[in-house]
């Protein structure tokens, strides 16, 4: 049975063709909805528009100041040193009879203070006048002799020669008997005094102190900068540990430099007529070196720049912030005095820390400003 294969042949469906058309003009129409927001733009439709914002210019108080004369000082620490404190020395040798003073006590110039005992002294005294008695006669007979002719010129200088040194002998007597009592070299205090009566002390011996603090010099180091601000003559205000304070002229200013601090010796001389003020102690020194135009600011208004450098913010008539370098030259508790400011600024006392030199600013006046909140002495 033979049988008959046909070849398949594919024929086009009128619905298929229909579709595949509604396809493809619904793609086109999105297509064409969705770029005609770039095309034609709908008048509807807001763009989004960059916000343009101020910066509204900082807050500031601010404190009108005006510059006052103010006297400048030099100030130092400095320690109270006697006028005069040596060691009290026995001027012989021999065993301590008695002791007249006691430490502590204050003594007159030349006041006995202590006596050795003089039993060896005196008798050396007697022997050496004998020995100058028998010198005497001895040269008169010579002399006498000479006149007569019966004598030679070399004998009575020979005589002569001996009674001058009987006279030396008698004078060392004399002196060494004197030596015996141990004297205060100047008016003072007596610091201390090692002598017990039947003590035996060599010539040359220290055996006491004495200190003279009327009147007591202070010693203070002035550095090679403030050198040419301290003259002597100057007056000072010295302030010592104790409460005390008086008034002192500078009474030496040194021309050598320590080689280790650079600094230079000043003495002042403070009086101390009644002894209240001990030796030793420390004191502050206050010199008056001039007088300056300055302005009177609070350590909080002060600042750095980004160099480094000390100075004040003020503001200008353009209310633009200035930076200001300033030097302190003179503190006080409340406050400290400033020169480099101009003659009327408007200082920033609040906000300062926030602002920068060139940056604009809105001032206001700070509460209770009124210029300078002290006075220049």
């Amino acid at each position: 049975m033979t049988e008959e294969r046909e070849q398949l042949s594919f024929r086009d469906d009128a619905g298929a063709s229909r579709s595949t058309w509604l396809a493809a003009a619904l793609v086109i129409a999105i297509i064409g909805w969705m770029g005609s927001g770039y095309i034609l733009p709908s008048e509807d439709t807001d763009t989004p528009q960059e916000a343009k914002t101020e910066v509204e210019p900082v807050s500031v108080s601010v404190k009108q100041s005006s510059p006052e004369p103010v006297t400048l000082y030099f100030q130092a620490e400095g320690q109270a040193k006697p006028d005069r404190d040596t060691s009290i020395r026995s001027e012989a040798s021999g065993e301590v009879s008695e002791v007249l003073i006691d430490k502590g006590q204050d003594v007159a110039s030349d006041a006995v203070l202590a006596r050795l005992s003089a039993t060896r002294a005196k008798a050396d005294l007697a022997r050496a006048r004998e020995e100058l008695s028998r010198a005497q006669r001895e040269f008169d007979n010579a002399s006498e002799l000479l006149d007569r002719g019966v004598a030679t010129t070399d004998r009575v200088s020979q005589a002569r020669a001996t009674l001058a040194a009987a006279q030396a002998a008698v004078t060392g007597a004399e002196e060494t008997l004197e030596g015996l009592e141990i004297t205060a070299p100047f008016a003072g205090r007596i610091e201390t005094l090692s002598l017990d009566p039947g003590e035996f002390v060599q010539a040359g011996a220290a055996v006491g102190r004495i200190v003279d603090n009327r009147p007591l010099t202070v010693e203070i180091q002035v550095p090679q900068q403030a050198l040419g601000r301290i003259k002597s003559g100057q007056s000072a205000t010295v302030s010592f540990i104790t409460g005390e304070q008086r008034e002192g002229t500078v009474s030496f200013v040194g021309t050598a430099a320590s080689a280790e601090t650079r600094t230079f010796l000043t003495e002042i001389t403070v009086p101390n007529e009644d002894g209240a003020i001990p030796a030793g102690i420390s004191a502050e020194i206050r010199i008056p070196t001039g007088t300056a135009q300055a302005h009177f600011v609070q350590p909080s208004t002060v600042s750095l720049s980004p160099e480094g450098r000390l100075g004040v913010k003020t503001v200008d008539d353009t209310d633009t912030v200035v930076f200001h370098p300033v030097q302190i030259v003179r503190a006080e508790i409340d406050g400290i005095w400033v020169t480099g400011l101009p003659e009327a600024a408007r200082i920033i006392t609040i906000g300062q820390g926030f602002v920068n030199a060139g940056e604009a600013v809105k001032p206001s006046p700070a509460p209770g400003a009124s210029g300078a909140s002290a006075q220049g002495d």
